[in-house]
C-alpha cells in the first residue's frame, strides 16, 4: 500500500489554508501579529502530525509477535509445512 496523492493534497491544502491564508485575513488589533503566528504554528505543526501519522501508516515498524507453535498450526493450515 503506497502513498495515495489526494489525501496528501486535502490535507496539505486544508492546513495550507489556517497556516497561510487565515492569518492574512485576521483584523487589525493589538495582537494581530501574536494570532498570526499562532494560526501559521498552528498549520505547520498540525499538517507536519498529519504527515508523520499518514507516512507511519504505509510501513509499519512493529509486527504481530507470533511464538512458534502459531506459526507452524499457520503453515500447516495453509499447506506450507515447516520443518522443525
Amino acid at each position: 500500500m503506497g502513498a495515495a496523492a489526494l489525501p496528501f493534497i486535502i490535507f496539505t491544502v486544508l492546513w495550507g489554508g489556517v497556516g497561510i491564508v487565515l492569518p492574512i485575513i485576521v483584523p487589525k488589533g493589538p495582537n494581530r501579529g501574536i494570532i498570526q503566528v499562532i494560526l501559521m504554528l498552528t498549520g505547520v505543526c498540525c499538517w507536519l502530525f498529519w504527515l508523520c501519522c499518514y507516512v507511519a501508516q504505509m510501513n509499519p515498524l512493529i509486527g504481530p509477535k507470533l511464538d512458534k507453535h502459531t506459526i507452524m498450526v499457520m503453515a500447516k493450515a495453509w499447506g506450507n509445512e515447516l520443518k522443525e
